[in-house]
């Protein structure tokens, strides 16, 4: 993983401080009745207005049937990551992820926040709960002299002990000069996971995935959707992190 200097972290974190506010926007915006594409105008306006470029606009993976169609990717209930911004109406009770990139500089930042529209429904509460508190527990463990796999096991510990799952060739990534850079920042053990060791200036993307069901998941029609097989709920938050010798520090808080 590169080693960042503090100048570049420094414009990172105005990226990621757009991420941020941009985040808050839509969070408050998320109300039953509105469009998910009224969301990502929202968005629209906030990187417009703080002079930062998108980072998922126009972004176009090879395995990708086409660009991305907006700034944010905003995925309700079953859809666990990826989803698009369309003309579907939020409803009341609705559980929905919505992820966050900018540039500023050059430098990317990248984050996302799972919200309750309206009333919360059933378990969700407790599965968002669980969400967060997996994502604090990865970051905790993103100190100099650790692995991926310590990042992984204290994201997995909290998701386990709270019976949820998570996709399973899904995680997190490394994050700079593009949003997404190698290595691979994995939620769960997997096997090379051992061998990367964190080193301070190293900038990574740490996102949980929590199921409330199986962890087996499709792809939806879209080409980018990510569902859950069982149709159950899923959560999904995120922050942009730097190593460093005090610890990590968060580059997408406000």
């Amino acid at each position: 993983m590169p080693v960042r200097t503090t100048t570049e972290t420094a414009t990172m974190r105005e990226a990621g401080r757009v991420v941020a506010t941009t985040l808050q926007a839509v969070r408050a915006a998320a109300r039953p009745g509105v469009r998910l594409r009224e969301l990502d105008e929202v968005a629209q306006t906030c990187l417009r207005e703080a002079g930062a470029l998108p980072s998922f606009l126009g972004y176009a993976p090879s395995w990708a049937p086409t660009p991305f169609n907006g700034v944010l990717c905003l995925s309700p209930n079953e859809v666990v990551v990826h989803g698009r911004p369309t003309g579907r109406r939020l409803a009341d009770g609705d559980l929905l992820s919505i992820d966050c990139g900018a540039v500023v500089d050059g430098w990317h930042g990248d984050s996302a926040i799972t919200v309750h529209v309206g009333t919360p429904d059933g378990d969700d509460p407790r599965l968002l709960a669980a969400t967060e508190e997996a994502l604090a527990a990865g970051i905790a463990a993103a100190v100099p002299g650790a692995t991926l796999l310590d990042v992984a096991r204290a994201v997995d510990g909290v998701a386990r002990s709270h019976g949820f799952t998570q996709l399973a060739d899904h995680g997190g990534h490394g994050i700079g000069r593009s949003m997404h850079e190698a290595p691979f920042v994995p939620m769960a053990p997997v096997p090379g996971a051992e061998h990367v060791v964190l080193r301070p200036g190293n900038t990574l993307a740490i996102e949980p995935m929590l199921h409330a069901g199986g962890s087996a998941y499709r792809t939806a029609k879209d080409g980018w959707s990510i569902v859950t097989r069982d149709r159950r709920r899923a959560a999904h938050v995120e922050h942009t992190v730097v190593v460093t010798d005090d610890g990590p520090v968060v580059l997408t808080a406000v």
